[in-house]
């Protein structure tokens, strides 16, 4: 037996028994317990390979695979968890661009900043930036994939302008410092490595980032930048 197939022996047994002991048990026949008259020797003649009906598996390679094939288990449920996004039928271009990049914004692996130029409840134009790393830790993605409501930029988020009031606010985030006194216009530091996203459409985002206009019905405008952190981890 090659190791695959003896891996898939234990996971049989493994999924099939609740502890080491019930399958010991299922080894057992009544005619062992009848010369042996005793429950414990007969289990551990099992475990050693002297008596048995069937496999032999030992207590560690059992408990390994049961505490493997658990943390697997919790790993997928908080996974189907996590993923606001896993399941939804999405029409939307815009809805579509965040499900792709929803995992890796929670894993770290790229954080996304996303610009959105549209009008509120009121009827007022507002446009501003998002850390989407940040608001998905901080809020339910759900509503907004499930479409039960649109993601527009607020004053907490990086960027907030209303075109109506004129209020401008800015906010540095965990993921990004906010240099908004930059004669260039607005930029942002990504603070794991440092390096500068520059948002401005006439000029590359900087090292390890790009630029991706979104065409969606959902927005007037909306724009997704994305950067890749080179540092090690």
């Amino acid at each position: 037996m090659d190791q695959d197939e003896g891996l898939t022996a234990v996971d049989n047994i493994v999924t099939q028994f609740n502890t080491y002991e019930d399958f010991l048990d299922s080894q057992i026949t009544t005619v062992d317990l009848y010369y042996l008259e005793d429950e414990g020797l007969a289990r551990q003649l099992v475990e050693l390979g002297y008596r048995g009906t069937g496999e032999v598996v030992k207590r560690e390679d059992f408990e390994a695979r049961k505490a493997a094939i658990e943390i697997a288990r919790l790993a997928e449920r908080t996974q189907k968890k996590t993923l606001t996004s896993a399941g939804k039928d999405l029409q939307d271009n815009f809805l579509k661009a965040l499900a792709v990049r929803e995992e890796d914004n929670r894993n770290g692996k790229v954080s996304t900043v996303i610009f959105i130029r549209d009008r509120n409840s009121h009827g007022q134009e507002i446009s501003g930036y998002i850390d989407y790393a940040h608001r998905l830790k901080i809020e339910d993605f759900e509503v907004y994939f499930s479409g039960k409501k649109r993601l527009l930029p607020k004053p907490a988020d990086m960027s907030f302008y209303n075109w109506d009031s004129h209020i401008t606010v800015w906010n540095s985030t965990p993921n990004y410092q906010v240099i908004a006194d930059n004669p260039e216009g607005l930029l942002f530091k990504y603070k794991r490595d440092r390096k500068i996203l520059n948002v401005d459409p006439k000029v590359s985002p900087g090292d390890n980032s790009t630029r991706t206009p979104i065409q969606t019905e959902l927005y007037i405008q909306a724009v997704i930048f994305d950067h890749i952190s080179r540092r090690k981890t």
